[in-house]
């Protein structure tokens, strides 16, 4: 998006980091080295301020052509009979062309983010449940839950953008944005973003991760009215947990927020179900509305996209494979799963291995080296990513239609 009032190498981005795609990152361009001016994080800064790195393509660590190690990709998938495409960090035009890759190749789709993404799946799955989008909490909320989650380390601006509204020129819409009341239970979370521009300070309840199912079902039994007969659970006092009930159950319109990689132990779908469970129980005398956060890696574009064309959700069960695909089109620090088998690798310029690939194509970067599109990750409105820099690398979409021409 351009602005009149900038320079002509300036541009408000959107940017694809984290699940919020901020949508207003000033930047600046000189010589295609980007720069952040201003509304910024931790995480914009990093992916637009990535440099481009050795753009060529190589077989077994050996600089070639775009052709000849398309032409060797395409050879090891021809040799396969069941290969795992997974990594799939990439924007909705990537992940539709290696679907369509995959279904030619008899392959398999995996999101690096499977597991956590699955938390959530089996709640929805199973039971359902009543969400909310990112607009209506901050038009809405005025009693905000997290649960479990440190919400500013996986999406730093979240307080700022869609809580306190702290760089919006209007106020929410519904209520009185600087008086929202914010509640946390879980252990070592950033507590601070949730101190209101007013000096409030937040409701903490600290327990370890282990203990939020005992706890999150207290709590849920106490919104319905229950008596709970003991004086304490997991090491939390009830009386507390009951004043958290009984904001959620005076609340206008309160959002309990949890973020699925964080929930990591055995059985995390069933605090979900408790959390979301509770949020239908105060949609009997209330309103209130659960809200799935995180997000990275285009894990909400990519999942969307595999649901509507093949009416499934992604898989996150093991599955054996004779070559894997990896794909990383924004985050280079991550790494593909350990194989013994081909390993095929398209990503960021950046990207670093533990075992050379036996083809590596660089590919750009949607939102720095290419147009595309991503959902936001609370699936309601998908934005579009800009072009920021000119070179020549080719986007995934490109890669993977050359390679399927030669299957």
């Amino acid at each position: 998006m351009k602005n009149s009032g900038l320079k002509s190498n300036q541009h408000v981005a959107t940017c694809p980091a984290c699940g919020l795609l901020c949508d207003d990152i000033l930047v600046e361009s000189n010589q295609n080295k980007i720069k952040v001016l201003a509304k910024g994080c931790a995480k914009s800064v990093t992916f637009f301020e990535h440099p481009i790195n050795a753009t060529s393509p190589k077989i077994a660590g050996k600089s070639v052509s775009l052709e000849a190690a398309v032409t060797h990709a395409a050879g090891l998938l021809k040799l396969a009979k069941q290969p795992l495409f997974t990594g799939l960090s990439t924007d909705i035009a990537g992940f539709r062309s290696l679907f369509n890759l995959a279904q030619k190749t008899d392959g398999n789709l995996q999101h690096m983010n499977a597991t956590s993404m699955a938390r959530n799946l089996a709640v929805l799955q199973s039971t359902g449940w009543q969400t909310t989008t990112l607009t209506e909490l901050k038009n809405r909320a005025d009693v905000i839950l997290c649960i479990g989650s440190d919400i500013v380390t996986h999406n730093p601006r979240f307080f700022e953008r869609f809580v306190w509204l702290e760089n919006d020129k209007s106020n929410a819409m519904f209520t009185d944005a600087a008086s929202r009341e914010i509640i946390y239970i879980g252990e070592n979370l950033n507590t601070e973003a949730g101190i209101s521009p007013k000096g409030a300070r937040t409701l903490s309840l600290v327990c370890s991760a282990s203990d939020l199912p005992e706890i999150t079902i207290v709590l849920r039994a106490l919104v319905a009215g229950k008596n709970i007969k003991a004086e304490s659970v997991a090491g939390l006092k009830v009386r507390d947990l009951q004043t958290v009930a009984d904001k959620l159950k005076r609340a206008k319109y309160a959002v309990l927020a949890w973020i699925a990689k964080d929930l990591d132990f055995p059985h995390a779908e069933l605090t979900i179900q408790n959390i979301t469970e509770t949020v239908s129980i105060l949609n009997q005398t209330t309103r209130a509305a659960g809200l799935p956060l995180g997000g990275s890696d285009g894990d909400s574009s990519t999942n969307n996209a595999h649901t509507w064309l093949s009416g499934l959700a992604l898989n996150n069960a093991h599955v054996e494979h004779d070559c894997m695909v990896w794909v990383n089109s924004f985050s280079a620090e991550k790494q593909p799963p350990q194989t013994n088998k081909p390993l095929i690798a398209f990503g960021n310029t950046d990207s670093k291995f533990a075992t050379e690939p036996d083809v590596f194509i660089p590919i750009a970067s949607p939102g720095m080296d290419s147009n595309g599109t991503l959902f936001r990750v609370d699936s309601s409105v998908i934005l579009p990513l800009k072009k920021l820099r000119e070179n020549d690398l080719p986007t995934l979409n490109e890669v993977v239609n050359r390679i399927e021409g030669l299957l």
